[in-house]
């Protein structure tokens, strides 16, 4: 289940990804986060109440806790990338999340002092070649042309907070549900975005609403947002933050599926050899160690 819930992550992250790109110029991205996650608010308001009432003690005793997540996951790590996708391209934007599974190994080997083996080294090794291959369309050259700018160093300080955010669940209140934590974490992201947001609309172009602003936001209020969260945190809580992190390398993967679905393009070799990589990458690191039973 925990592999099914992370894979269906990456596939709501994917695109999430490309469409944040695809509306940049339409919606500024700190109001775009307000919006998608006050949306999400309020369609888990009726049964986030009692879930947060029910636990009010332990939210009283771990509320600095709880803090630090929501302001990590929801308010910070979206609303980054988000601001580095108004000025890169989606394509910068999915090569600078595939850094992430390699923070979240590199911090918990470095930081938490948990034990990896080659074979999980290799894994990372075998799925981010995957994802080269992907972006690169198979010609290593093609690397050598992309473009970096600010916005890529704010997406790379989004993937950071996130695989900070990944690490620190293991301090999650062993008391609290999934659900229970993450309605905390919603509103105390709310709440943060709020001030942001306004501050921001000062300057900012006024929204032109139409149906496909609309549909936007509710895909991201629902899919990344609500169920993507869950899924994620319950991944973690499962397989630990570095054999869950394997998995958003899979994120450009879904580009590629999207592209062929919805636009028509044409699979090629490239293709097949890097997602062959990446669920290589993610057998050896992840689901090998817990076949055999190592970690």
């Amino acid at each position: 289940m925990a592999y099914l819930l992370l894979t269906l992550t990456t596939l709501f992250w994917a695109g999430n990804f490309v469409l944040a790109r695809a509306f940049s110029v339409d919606i500024p991205p700190i109001t775009l986060a307000l919006i998608r996650w006050s949306l999400a608010f309020v369609i888990l308001l009726p049964f986030a109440i009692p879930t947060i009432y029910k636990h009010r003690d332990v939210i009283r005793q771990y509320w600095p806790r709880l803090v630090l997540f929501g302001a990590l996951s929801v308010a910070g790590f979206n609303t980054l990338a988000y601001i580095g996708l108004q000025t890169t391209t989606a394509m910068n934007g999915t090569l600078m999340q595939s850094s992430m599974p390699i923070m979240i190994l590199c911090m918990s080997t470095l930081v938490l002092r948990e034990s990896a083996t080659m074979r999980q080294w290799l894994g990372v090794l075998l799925s981010l070649l995957g994802v080269l291959a992907l972006i690169s369309k198979g010609d290593p050259e093609a690397l050598m042309s992309l473009n970096f700018n600010s916005g890529d160093l704010w997406v790379l300080l989004a993937m950071f907070v996130w695989a900070c955010y990944s690490l620190a669940l293991r301090w999650k209140p062993k008391e609290m549900s999934g659900f229970a934590f993450f309605s905390v974490s919603l509103t105390v992201g709310v709440i943060i975005l709020v001030p942001l947001s306004l501050l921001e609309t000062e300057r900012a172009l006024q929204i032109h609403w139409d149906t496909d602003l609309m549909l936007l936001i509710s895909y991201l209020a629902i899919f990344p947002s609500i169920l993507a969260y869950l899924f994620w945190n319950y991944g973690v809580e499962k397989l630990g933050a570095h054999k869950a992190g394997l998995f958003i390398h899979q994120v450009p993967m879904w580009g590629i599926v999207l592209s062929v679905i919805f636009l028509a393009e044409q699979v090629q070799a490239f293709h097949l050899w890097g997602i062959a990589l990446i669920f290589t990458g993610i057998y050896l690191a992840v689901v090998a160690g817990t076949v055999t039973g190592k970690s």
